[in-house]
């Protein structure tokens, strides 16, 4: 039965185990997918935050020019660049634009600013910048000559008929870390704004240390050099991208978008240990699903195997006793006919070398006792016997009834001889005090014949005629005794 058990098990198991290992690639693959999908997610989330940071500071740019160009076209059309007109349209120049401080210049860099003040530029280094260009430009310049401030510097050309002159936006850098607080670039690591050399030229927050007027190349030398190559490729190109480099010894996803004027581009330094942490967030909650999905699916696997092999079990075991019936005397509860000999000749075949003992047991004058005492009592004489017999032998020997009066015990397993004659003794001592019979004790007497396995019969035919032969002997020598097929065992009883 338990052999049986484990064969049901094993052939629910194996291809369960097949089921479970597939489902295991299937979610590894599933959750690697899932991983990448996190990252993904995190990186355009991060590139979107830093395209908004770059359209909200070229907006504010293009709002410079937007003001400005009007402004100077207006401008051109008076007389002097000094007058009380000029200083009111610089006026509104600084309402709209969004400037902190607007000066009109002629080409000598001398005018007035927003203020009415008189202003001189000459001296200043942008000066010639301004001069050199004739269109409107945007400058990066450390002293505005005005605040004596960083700025950026919008300059919009004047052609008046006293010469060429410029209108001077100057934009206060605050407002560009106003722009970068507002997307939550802050909280990430730190924004920088440079040029196409890679200078910074505005940094805004602390998480790494970038300074204004620093390169950004040589602060990533030591970095991968394919890297850095791609990067300024990219950067020259004004694409947008993200690359994870290393800054003073620390993983780091840098993001970079051009921002549409003057090659300008924000870069952003964010930890990789920010970036996983994000990811986590993304991914995390189909991560829990995921292991959910697996302990419900692994339940109901193990549930779905658990009843499969629980219904074979019990099939098998409902089989089995219905087998046992069919191989049962109905009579004596031992073995019929013809499950005696279908487990011994199983047993012959699966232990060709192991020695064993055939007895066949012939009741003496049974057919005197149903004739006497009736066949109810011949019935009782044989169920007792039977009885009996299974009691006083082992569970794995096998005992039978193969024939009205006949019974059948083959011991196992029986090695040594004085194992063979001490079995012969008490077999033949079994019917030597045995009385049956509620009210009448009547003592009924066996012939036995005795052979030997594998000496006497290696298969159950000739065994068994062996066996007859020997029980043939008993009866000739005068019944209620045992006999062996070779002599030469009685010999030694």
């Amino acid at each position: 039965m338990e052999d049986k058990t484990r064969s049901i098990a094993v052939q629910w198991l194996v291809p369960s185990g097949i089921l479970v290992m597939v489902l295991i690639i299937m979610l590894f693959n599933f959750t690697t997918k899932s991983k990448l999908s996190a990252s993904d997610a995190v990186t355009r989330n991060m590139t979107s935050t830093a395209e908004a940071c770059a359209d909200n500071f070229r907006e504010q740019l293009v709002l410079l020019k937007t003001i400005g160009e009007p402004v100077a076209e207006l401008l051109g059309d008076k007389t002097s660049l000094e007058s009380v007109y000029a200083v009111k349209m610089a006026r509104l120049a600084v309402k709209y634009s969004g400037a902190y401080a607007v000066c009109v210049v002629d080409a000598d860099g001398n005018g007035v600013d927003h203020t009415g003040e008189k202003i001189s530029i000459a001296d200043r280094a942008y000066f010639n910048q301004v001069n050199a260009v004739t269109e409107s430009c945007h400058f990066f310049i450390e002293d505005d000559g005005i605040k004596g401030k960083n700025a950026i510097l919008t300059s919009v050309p004047i052609e008046s008929e006293e010469g060429k002159g410029h209108l001077l936006l100057f934009y206060p850098l605050n407002n560009f870390e106003a722009i970068v607080k507002k997307n939550d670039f802050v909280s990430w690591s730190t924004v920088a704004l440079i040029d196409e050399a890679g200078t910074f030229l505005v940094v805004s927050g602390t998480g790494n240390d970038w300074k204004q007027g620093e390169n950004l190349y040589e602060v990533l030398q030591g970095s991968d050099e394919d890297v850095i190559r791609k990067m300024k490729s990219r950067i020259t190109n004004r694409v947008s991208s993200v690359s994870t480099v290393m800054i003073q010894e620390m993983e780091t996803a840098l993001i970079y978008v051009p921002v549409g004027e003057n090659d300008w581009t924000i870069i952003t330094g964010i930890s990789q240990s920010y970036v996983n942490t994000q990811m986590d967030k993304q991914w995390g909650d189909v991560r829990n699903m995921m292991f959910q999905l697996v302990i419900v699916t692994l339940v109901f696997i193990c549930l779905i195997v658990g009843i499969n092999i629980s219904g074979k079990v019990i099939n098998y075991r409902k089989q089995e006793q219905l087998e046992e019936k069919a191989d049962t005397d109905l009579l004596t509860g031992l073995n019929n006919k013809l499950a005696t000999e279908r487990k011994i000749k199983e047993y012959i075949s699966k232990n060709p070398r192991s020695r064993a003992m055939m007895f066949i047991l012939d009741i003496d004058n049974f057919k005197k006792i149903n004739d006497t005492m009736g066949h109810a009592f011949g019935d009782e004489v044989l169920r007792t016997i039977g009885q009996r017999i299974g009691s006083n032998f082992r569970a794995s020997d096998i005992i039978g009834r193969v024939g009205g009066d006949e019974f059948f015990i083959f011991l196992k397993n029986v090695t040594a001889d004085e194992s063979i004659k001490k079995e012969a003794k008490k077999v033949e001592a079994f019917f030597q005090d045995f009385k049956t019979g509620e009210y009448t004790k009547y003592s009924a007497t066996a012939s036995i014949g005795v052979a030997i396995f594998p000496e006497e019969g290696a298969d159950f035919e000739s065994l068994y005629k062996a066996a007859d032969q020997a029980l043939y002997k008993a009866k000739k020598r005068g019944k209620n005794q045992l006999a062996f097929y070779n002599d030469a065992w009685t010999e030694k009883k």
